[in-house]
């Protein structure tokens, strides 16, 4: 029906977009059909997953909606649309969809002189955090000044304070400076927003494992996978973390982990290779070849 080779529905299933199955619901074939249009157009896989799990979190809470949800590609991006409303996937954060012209007119309402903040207002403050936390993406990625970028993330999270995605970027700017403190403050107000925001507990976990904290950073790498099961960048990290601290059987866990869930990228074959060699170096083989003994077990 959607002209899928079999070779590609497994390849999907090894990378978790899909689920493994030898039947499909009429909502798989929509998922299928998704897939199949964002692979045409060339997006990353990477980006292609997030927004599928953000899809799913947002259907698990919302099930009527599956037929309003469309994930499509803009530029470098995948966004997600839930009936007229934007929104994009690594952040979690709405995006309005207005015309040029229709946002140059809401910007230029007068502010209220009421005490009350009217409707008009807080749409206005959120199209305008929402235009300032756009900027800060385009500087990032044409490589504008760290000034720059920070200023723009700076406004987007003072206009919206729930604006957890601003306060996660301004972190990682921050974090790229070396600037350890700010970095630190600006995850942690994130996590004040949204205390299940996976990927501010994964670069909380960065944070700290570059500081040598190494507890605090296995209890967010701990919280990042408790928020989001699939994340293999957490079992990476923490592989490599449980492997200098020499605890060589965790490491193996997670390095096993991580290959099931990226098994053929260029990070996948230092995986192997990190594993191969914690397995060669645990694992005695006895006086028969079919037996195997772990380090410190007994028979």
């Amino acid at each position: 029906m959607l002209k899928i080779e079999n070779r590609q529905l497994r390849s999907w299933e090894r990378q978790q977009l899909i689920p493994e199955a030898t039947l499909y619901s009429f909502s798989d074939l929509l998922v299928l059909k998704k897939l199949a249009r964002l692979r045409s157009e060339h997006a990353h896989p990477r980006l292609m997953k997030q927004a599928l799990h953000k899809v799913r979190e947002v259907l698990r809470k919302l099930p009527e909606l599956e037929r309003d949800v469309q994930v499509y590609k803009e530029g470098r991006r995948i966004l997600i649309q839930i009936g007229k409303q934007k929104m994009e996937p690594a952040s979690g954060q709405l995006l309005f969809d207005f015309a040029e012209a229709e946002i140059n007119k809401l910007l230029q309402l007068p502010v209220s002189q009421k005490s009350n903040t009217t409707i008009a207002e807080r749409l206005r403050t959120k199209l305008e955090a929402d235009q300032w936390f756009e900027r800060g993406l385009e500087l990032e990625q044409t490589g504008a000044p760290y000034e720059q970028v920070i200023e723009a993330y700076q406004k987007a999270a003072d206009l919206d304070p729930q604006s957890a995605g601003a306060l996660v970027n301004l972190g990682t700017v921050f974090f790229n400076g070396h600037a350890w403190a700010d970095a630190e403050k600006h995850y942690k107000k994130a996590l004040e927003v949204d205390p299940t925001y996976a990927l501010a507990h994964f670069n909380l976990g960065n944070l700290y494992d570059e500081r040598g904290d190494f507890e605090s950073a296995l209890h967010h790498y701990h919280e990042a996978l408790k928020h989001h099961a699939h994340y293999a960048d957490a079992h990476y990290n923490l592989a490599l973390l449980y492997q200098g601290m020499r605890d060589n059987l965790n490491a193996m866990r997670h390095w096993r982990a991580y290959l099931k869930l990226d098994p053929h990228s260029s990070w996948s074959q230092i995986a192997r290779r990190e594993l191969e060699k914690l397995e060669s170096a645990t694992v005695v083989k006895g006086s028969r070849p079919s037996l195997q003994l772990v380090k410190g077990d007994t028979v």
